[in-house]
């Protein structure tokens, strides 16, 4: 999401943008306004370059979750914390075309207050979830959940987040769009990306084995129902191709791994940081030495080290040597010996080198063992582990008519979206994907 420019020390967020705002909207410092960071092309860029006429929307409960599907030619619009309504930003249009002012003017987040988020299914059916109201959870919700207060005001509006009814607002948002713009309606094809944002807010409360997380999963899949019935009658059943997958998993709570017997934990990274700089500090005298955290791994200060004489790839590995042997780390490299590890094909490194960025990324990577997660706080959980339950998403293709009915159980990367999707479409790939073009079965005629 985001991190720190090793040359300053500034934080980078991956969707800022300062010369951008929000269209009616105030803009917090760090906000996401625009895609341009994003290097790469998107298949919407691809798709806008190659059919002019097309129309590339990307809607999300989070602004990332829109601006970069959306690439630099679509147009993105997320979901206002501050207000319950959607807004794009100034890299996009300077207005909101009348559409969005007139779902914006409904107030429709106004409807969910006094709202209440009830379990789908009997008691019995969430018999293997972990129960509500564990001390590890982030949020003292059990089911039903009753959203409200005295007024609809900021603070419901973001509360509404985690749990179903954000994601019933977003979508409710895409078919207005899909009205607005006449999507699939005017001969061309044209790409829509939803990005349902309330299951990553479910999960990091109460983690991914809890029953509020597993009545969510029943929740979107009737919503996503529904929102497919409404594609059959707006665009037409045979008329749309659906894919839909995930960006990731989830670590499950380590408190309740530990219950379950298994070894998990937590490394505060605010300790651990402390005990490298000690390290450093008693083996080449007084620094600061480390300058921060930047995605999952730790920044040296390069000005500390110059001013020593000391060479970076050496301090680096110093560090690394030490965060390795950390409880709950299971592995730990020096930015130098990334490439090298790979192709060594020592376990992880391929992923390692793939996530790798060597401009922005940090001096020292590690990967807490299975199980562990890096986090300060007593309650909650994360993701961004290369470890199975974080990277096995679903990848699923729906196109009545056109695709036909198969399941394919072989490894099949998320990457590989973005190549069978330009296959499907009769475009060019991006030109950054690293991902496989796969021949989907086609639908047999009745």
């Amino acid at each position: 999401n985001e991190w720190i420019d090793p040359e300053n020390g500034q934080t980078m967020y991956c969707a800022g943008d300062a010369a951008h705002t929000y269209i009616g909207h105030p803009t917090q410092k760090g906000a996401g306004t625009s895609p341009k960071n994003l290097r790469m092309e998107t298949i919407g860029d691809v798709l806008l370059r190659t059919s002019p006429a097309s129309r590339v929307l990307a809607v999300s409960g989070k602004d990332r979750g829109a601006i970069l599907p959306a690439g630099k030619r679509g147009t993105a619009y997320m979901y206002m914390g501050s207000t319950g309504q959607f807004a794009s930003t100034t890299w996009y249009m300077k207005a909101h075309p009348p559409w969005v002012d007139a779902f914006n003017n409904a107030r429709p987040a106004d409807a969910y207050l006094g709202r209440i988020w009830r379990p789908l299914l009997a008691e019995s059916a969430y018999a293997q979830s972990a129960p509500d109201g564990q001390p590890w959870h982030a949020l003292p919700w059990r089911l039903p959940v009753r959203y409200g207060g005295a007024r609809p005001d900021a603070a419901f509006y973001s509360s509404l987040l985690p749990g179903p009814f954000a994601d019933e607002l977003t979508l409710a948002f895409a078919r207005a769009a899909i009205a607005g713009e006449r999507l699939g309606g005017r001969g061309v094809t044209d790409l829509l990306v939803v990005s349902l944002s309330g299951h990553d807010y479910v999960n990091h409360s109460f983690g991914a084995e809890s029953r509020l997380s597993h009545d969510h999963v029943l929740q979107l899949d009737r919503m996503l129902a529904a929102f497919f019935e409404h594609l059959d009658q707006a665009v037409g059943g045979t008329n749309y191709i659906a894919v839909l997958t995930a960006d990731h998993g989830f670590t499950p709570n380590p408190e309740w791994n530990r219950t379950q017997g298994r070894d998990a934990g937590r490394i505060d990274p605010r300790g651990l940081f402390e005990r490298v700089e000690a390290v450093l500090t008693r083996r080449y005298g007084a620094g600061p030495w480390l300058l921060n955290y930047s995605a999952n791994g730790m920044l040296l200060r390069r000005d500390t080290i110059a001013a020593r004489g000391l060479a970076l790839d050496a301090i680096a590995r110093e560090a690394a040597a030490h965060v390795a042997a950390e409880p709950g780390m299971l592995a730990a490299t020096a930015r130098a010996d990334i490439a090298a590890n790979a192709a060594a094909g020592k376990p992880l490194a391929a992923a390692l080198a793939r996530s790798f960025d060597r401009e922005r990324s940090p001096d020292v990577v590690f990967i807490p063992k299975p199980g562990w997660i890096l986090s300060g706080r007593a309650a909650g959980t994360t993701h961004g582990s290369p470890h199975e339950y974080d990277n096995h998403v679903p990848v699923m293709f729906y196109g009545a008519g056109r695709i036909g009915a198969a399941r394919i159980d072989a490894r099949i990367d998320v990457t590989d979206l973005a190549p069978t999707l330009a296959r499907l479409l009769g475009v060019e790939a991006p030109a950054g994907a690293e991902g496989r073009a796969h021949n989907l079965p086609r639908a047999t005629p009745h």
